[in-house]
């Protein structure tokens, strides 16, 4: 287990992190970018680059992976990318004949760009705290980096969706160490910022099926 903090990464990690999101969110440099895909990518960045950096300067092993602790990659892929793909993009086909695949890609892979820094680097590098110091620290950063500190109601539940998120997607890559699999669990918000009934049916289906695995997958790992 690790026992001792590299404060001084965490703070080239996250200053890197929210000085990127200031610049592709609070300026003007986005603006004449014709890719909407690209430009989501490069909203959500931040921490995947401020993560990468701490890991060459202070040569830091990653311990989350794509792949994690599955058997090889397909399992997570199929299991947390490709299916929600499906999932989202039929029903929404069956639905309204539409096919919104960039963007559903898009939040996938903003979501992973995420997690490499909150879950891949800061939730690890802060391992040996208690675990709700971890999580309150995590989730506090989370937020912040969200630039956003207008004091409204909205503002201070989405704090606390956060401290959920940060405890739920904490767990999530404590039993895989997978990347895809925290990527995805993140996604979800993102996949339904407005909810109606076949929306509530497709996350309940979703979130059913990934707890489900991952009891499955705890359990197999107990009797090895």
């Amino acid at each position: 287990m690790k026992t001792k903090i590299n404060y001084l990464a965490i703070v080239v990690f996250y200053s890197i992190a929210i000085a990127l999101r200031y610049v592709t969110n609070k300026t003007t440099v986005l603006d004449n970018l014709s890719s909407e895909f690209l430009k989501v990518i490069l909203q959500g960045i931040g921490p995947a680059i401020g993560a990468v950096i701490s890991f060459l300067i202070f040569k830091i092993k990653p311990t989350p992976s794509l792949k994690g602790n599955y058997k090889n990659l397909l399992i997570p892929l199929l299991l947390y990318w490709i299916f929600p793909i499906v999932l989202i993009l039929g029903t929404e086909y069956y639905t309204s004949g539409t096919f919104s695949f960039v963007a559903v890609t898009a939040i996938l892979v903003y979501g992973l760009l995420e997690e490499m820094g909150w879950r891949g680097f800061l939730q690890q590098e802060l391992k040996s705290l208690p675990a709700i110091a971890n999580v309150l620290i995590v989730a506090t950063l989370w937020f912040i980096w969200h630039l956003n500190f207008n004091l409204t109601t909205s503002n201070i539940l989405f704090f606390g969706i956060l401290i959920l998120a940060s405890w739920g997607i904490g767990a999530v890559a404590d039993r895989t160490h997978s990347l895809l699999a925290v990527s995805a669990f993140h996604s979800l918000n993102n996949f339904f910022p407005e909810m109606s009934q076949i929306k509530i049916i497709i996350l309940i289906l979703l979130v059913s099926v990934w707890i489900l695995s991952l009891i499955i997958k705890k359990r197999k790992q107990n009797r090895l």
